[in-house]
């Protein structure tokens, strides 16, 4: 699947195309749903104790119905007449010294794939008119529960719902669109070209965070003012924590460069995410042993990608993955006995604690994956996605090999899956800390299509490091 991503993105956020989406899964729960459709922005919120504000994070639902990333608006959607109606804040003269002339409706309709937009003082006026000249099922309003401010009011209408509507924009979510798709894959080309200033930025880099500021700047310099996450630049044994965001540690100790560096981040382009991990040497040069797991999570990458297209059960190919980790570790002496009885007792948790992926669109972690965190299987616990993949859907793929003592240090203990280690051989690999490969991925029909154009090949990582 090739498109011109700019090009696709000259156009409007398709917000009507979703409000329809989102009444055609209100209609499989409710036959004869009619009526209107009410949800509302962020607003604008200070810091506690302090005149600064919290920087802004538009509702996602919000977001997917109306595309405006603006804060203290309004959205009603007429399900009859297929109406969107946007509601934005008046000129305030007091605000405009400070921050300027905010959008005008004029302004707002041409920009927005809206068919009307009316200043947010007009708002319960037009709520109280759509219910009162309505009876029966089209005297109906889908909201959410929590996210009706005290003000606002549905006095007029004969009956309310707060339930199906989070659930149906949540599911909706999960198959994007072509415009959707263009916003994921400029985040994947703005946070590429950050990556690759990292492996060019690492040896002259002498500690973690000053990396964190090359990736971020890059992203700055595309225009993208906004991350999808807290950035992960993690080095040595630091890379063994799944989540590490301190970003402060030094990359070499006593003189000597460590072992690798893991970069998990990702820019955000209008609302939309991109999640990439990479882990590369900070010498310029992979160890025997750090290469040696480096090409086992890679394999694991490559065979669980080549599994993917429709109707595939992400279960599977989680397994997958653990399989092929549990050949790699055997293969290197960490792992002994059986394949088959390691994977049984789930011995590979230990080495691969987390989910190979998650769906990935507005949020990092999107919705519609429908976890199961009280699954009593420990390989498949932390599994963010447990259904077949639809085409339209976005995955990350990321799996990993990970030494964190924390986690490995307790199944030494357990005769269950100390039988399966080999703890002579698995002092070699604790400074190797952690590898993680991630790329983005769309499902299609017959396969899926890589979002992600970012270096992962060993050699030519190293020969990048190298030459900067």
């Amino acid at each position: 699947m090739t498109i011109d991503v700019d090009t696709v993105l000259k156009g409007k956020y398709p917000a009507k195309a979703h409000a329809k989406r989102v009444v055609e899964y209100i209609r499989t729960q409710i036959p004869d749903a009619s009526g209107v459709i009410y949800l509302e922005g962020r607003s604008d919120a200070l810091l506690e104790d302090s005149d600064e504000p919290v920087p802004f994070r538009q509702r996602r639902a919000f977001m997917y119905l109306s595309g405006v990333d603006l804060p203290d608006c309004y959205l009603i959607y007429d399900i009859a007449k297929e109406q969107l109606t946007l509601f934005i804040p008046p000129v305030d003269p007091e605000s405009v010294i400070w921050a300027g002339l905010p959008l005008t409706p004029e302004e707002a309709l041409a920009k927005y794939d809206v068919d009307t937009v009316l200043p947010s003082t007009e708002l319960n006026a037009t709520l109280a008119k759509l219910g009162s000249e309505r009876k029966g099922k089209d005297s109906s309003v889908f909201a959410i529960a929590e996210r009706v401010a005290d003000h606002v009011t549905f006095l007029e209408f004969d009956s309310k719902n707060l339930t199906i509507l989070g659930e149906a924009i949540d599911e909706c979510r999960v198959i994007k669109d072509e415009f959707e798709i263009a916003l994921i894959r400029k985040a994947n080309i703005v946070s590429g070209a950050a990556h690759k200033a990292v492996f060019e930025s690492v040896k002259k880099a002498k500690n973690e965070f000053e990396l964190e500021g090359v990736f971020l700047g890059e992203c700055n310099k595309w225009g993208a003012k906004k991350q999808a996450y807290p950035s992960i630049v993690a080095s040595g044994r630091a890379a063994a924590t799944l989540h590490y965001v301190h970003n402060n540690r030094e990359l070499y100790v006593e003189g000597a460069a460590k072992d690798l560096l893991l970069v998990d981040a990702g820019a955000e382009w209008d609302c939309y995410s991109a999640d990439i991990t990479r882990t590369f040497p900070i010498s310029g040069k992979f160890t025997q042993k750090s290469r040696a797991i480096y090409d086992i999570v890679l394999k694991m990458q490559h065979d669980c990608i080549a599994m993917l297209k429709e109707g595939v059960s992400w279960d599977d190919v989680h397994l997958l993955a653990h399989k092929i980790a549990i050949d790699g570790l055997l293969s290197l002496g960490v792992l002994k006995g059986d394949k088959e009885d390691i994977l049984k007792a789930r011995t590979s948790a230990a080495f691969l604690p987390h989910g190979l992926g998650h769906y990935l669109g507005m949020d990092t972690h999107d919705t519609g994956g429908h976890p199961n965190y009280s699954d009593p299987d420990p390989l498949f616990r932390y599994l963010r996605v447990r259904r077949n993949l639809p085409a339209g859907s976005v995955i990350t793929v990321e799996p990993g090999i990970y030494f964190c003592e924390f986690i490995i240090r307790p199944y030494l203990k357990d005769p269950k899956h100390s039988q399966f280690i080999d703890e002579k051989v698995l002092d070699g690999y604790w400074d190797v800390g952690g590898v993680r490969i991630e790329d983005n991925i769309l499902i299609t029909k017959d396969g899926s299509v890589n979002l992600t154009d970012v270096v992962k090949d060993p050699v030519d990582l190293e020969k990048i490091i190298q030459q900067s």
